[in-house]
């Protein structure tokens, strides 16, 4: 009875960061179509959830002696990189297509395992890869020319590329862990300081001292519909940073990484229906086929890759990214 509670609430709380995380770039383009850059958007989620998170990274304090490799490549790839690129890729092409680009990941993970790792993957896996290239395909509509905006595509790319290199640094942090034999670290705590060592990276990139900080006192259009631009810092900053790391971190505990992650494809799904009510973004049939393509391609490829991490990507370190920070840093517990 309580096992099945235990899921019960670890799904609720898996769908909850999905919505979270979904929701991120509806949030954050507005706010650069009012004239904010992206990185100074970026900068403003990354060091707002920084301070929130302040209190965790003191009570976690060992963790910058004891894992100081672990912090930077988190907070480097899983919040500076994927974020800036994310962010910037939002203002060029819509927030749909980018994230569907992100969740190529699988593919660029599955890639990583078989040349550089040398590793035999399955012919699910590949025919997963197939789904996803093929679908991206749709996605952009490759057929008319690359209408998308090309720098928007690979910033989308680029920000997939920083999550496949977060995730094979877990994966060796995994290993290091079970050959030492040491406590791993906790997954929260791991949260805190990257996101620390994210807004301490993206000050020096994105230089906020310039920015127009009016913008934030003033209101944003949102699909026709005048919207305070601070509610929206809010919602990027507490809802979709902070609580959805959190809820991720959480559901994950109770789940598996794999079921996690499935949950976690929701997310592409939630920011694409968001977009198209809140932005007005909307997708033709090709490209909700397409988008369909690479879900089941990314789920297919993660799922079949041998040793290779189990959840699927999120925009900005979604809660697919945390499934694969807990498989990497917490001990014997499998469980975005």
């Amino acid at each position: 009875m309580h096992a099945s509670q235990g899921r019960s609430a670890g799904l609720g709380l898996a769908l909850g960061s999905a919505f979270a995380f979904g929701g991120s770039g509806v949030a954050a383009k507005p706010l650069i179509e009012a004239g904010l850059d992206p990185l100074h958007v970026v900068w403003l989620r990354v060091a707002g959830a920084a301070l929130v998170m302040l209190p965790v990274a003191w009570r976690h304090r060992d963790l910058v002696r004891s894992r100081p490799v672990l912090l930077l490549g988190f907070g480097l790839l899983a919040v500076a990189g994927v974020q800036a690129c994310y962010f910037a890729a939002i203002s060029r092409i819509p927030v749909g297509v980018a994230l569907l680009v992100e969740y190529l990941a699988p593919a660029l993970v599955l890639g990583w395992v078989r040349f550089v790792q040398r590793r035999p993957v399955t012919k699910a896996a590949a025919l997963g890869v197939v789904l996803a290239v093929g679908g991206l395909a749709c996605v952009v509509e490759v057929w008319s020319g690359l209408s998308f905006d090309l720098v928007g595509l690979l910033l989308a790319l680029g920000a997939a590329c920083c999550q496949v290199g977060y995730f094979v640094l877990s994966d060796q942090g995994s290993g290091e862990r079970t050959q030492g034999g040491a406590e791993p670290p906790h997954p929260v705590g791991v949260i805190a300081y990257g996101l620390l060592i994210g807004a301490a990276v993206l000050t020096a990139v994105a230089r906020p001292w310039g920015m127009d900080w009016s913008t934030l006192g003033g209101s944003t259009v949102m699909n026709g519909t005048a919207v305070p631009a601070w509610l929206l810092l809010v919602w990027i900053v507490l809802l979709a940073t902070v609580i959805a790391y959190v809820t991720g971190v959480i559901s994950v505990r109770l789940l598996s990484p794999a079921v996690a992650g499935v949950v976690a494809c929701l997310e592409a799904v939630i920011a694409t229906v968001l977009a198209w009510v809140l932005l007005g973004e909307h997708l033709a049939a090709p490209q909700l086929i397409g988008g369909s393509l690479v879900l089941l391609g990314a789920l297919i490829a993660q799922s079949a890759t041998p040793k290779a991490p189990s959840g699927p990507v999120a925009s900005g370190a979604g809660s697919g990214v945390f499934a694969e920070a807990e498989e990497g840093l917490s001990a014997g517990r499998t469980a975005p």
